[in-house]
């Protein structure tokens, strides 16, 4: 396999990490002058305005994935990042990869008044 993603991998795992109950949403991986890097590459047309928000790269036998997370106030932290892995580990299954390193950020918990409890 090659060091990049395989087709529609990413896509497939962003669903999985916002289908996991606690998370609200995701945001794009990476560091902020990585970020904003990107979003200079798609003001000039470099990159494609519709790249999944979570990143991933196929090494070997398994893959290395990032994601930023927001998440509801009340969920617990690690069980809700725990979940996730899991989440993440069962889509890699699904292609015949494992794990080789998950980085997972709570860049945002979203507020009481914010949430539809």
């Amino acid at each position: 396999m090659s060091t990049t993603a395989l087709p529609g991998l990413a896509e497939r795992i962003e669903a999985a990490v916002r289908a996991t109950p606690g998370v609200r949403s995701v945001y794009r991986a990476g560091s902020l002058v990585s970020n904003l890097v990107g979003v200079g590459a798609v003001a000039v047309g470099i990159s494609p305005i519709d790249e999944p928000l979570v990143a991933v790269r196929v090494v070997g036998e398994g893959a290395e994935v990032e994601a930023s997370l927001g998440i509801e106030y009340s969920a617990s932290a690690l069980d809700l990042l725990r979940d996730v892995r899991a989440a993440i580990g069962e889509v890699l299954a699904e292609d015949g990869l494992g794990s080789v390193g998950t980085v997972l950020t709570i860049a945002y918990v979203h507020p009481r008044e914010a949430s539809s409890d």
